[in-house]
């Protein structure tokens, strides 16, 4: 019982540390999508699949939202948690999605965080610090409000 205890402490230390130094991950293109390459931005992980209704529901706002702010203040980068790859990749140039997409897993999420539910959303301020963290759907209104309160803080 000791040692079950002391193997949920280390998991749990290490999550939290993987969160507080960054994550990178490998995106569809090849190109690593680094935490520290958006210093000064705001960077919505967004964990996703082509089978979730409400992550395909979401996705169109959050293609606004990228393209609103990528040149600015706020990058989007997704996390497709599907188990093929190739539904992936055709989805992603059929809805033309313009954020980053990486193709992911359970696993690779630990960087970020637990992801229990899909879509799960996690956001980090212009500093690389976790703030907030959603389970269901986010909207471009709703994070552009939740940095615009920030913000003014």
């Amino acid at each position: 019982m000791k040692f079950r205890a002391l193997v949920v402490a280390v998991l749990l230390l290490a999550a939290g540390s993987a969160g507080a130094q960054g994550f990178v991950f490998k995106d569809m293109q090849g190109q690593a999508q680094r935490l520290s390459d958006y210093r000064g931005k705001w960077v919505l992980v967004n964990f996703w699949a082509t089978w979730c209704p409400p992550c395909l529901e979401e996705i169109p706002d959050l293609i606004a939202l990228h393209e609103a702010h990528k040149n600015t203040d706020l990058v989007v980068i997704g996390v497709a948690l599907d188990s093929d790859k190739d539904s992936v990749v055709e989805f992603v140039a059929k809805k033309r999605v313009s954020y980053p997409v990486v193709y992911g897993d359970y696993a690779m999420a630990t960087q970020v965080g637990e992801v229990e539910a899909l879509p799960t959303s996690f956001l980090y301020d212009p500093a690389g610090k976790l703030v907030s963290y959603q389970q269901g759907m986010v909207t471009r209104a709703s994070v552009e409000s939740y940095i615009k309160n920030k913000n003014k803080k």
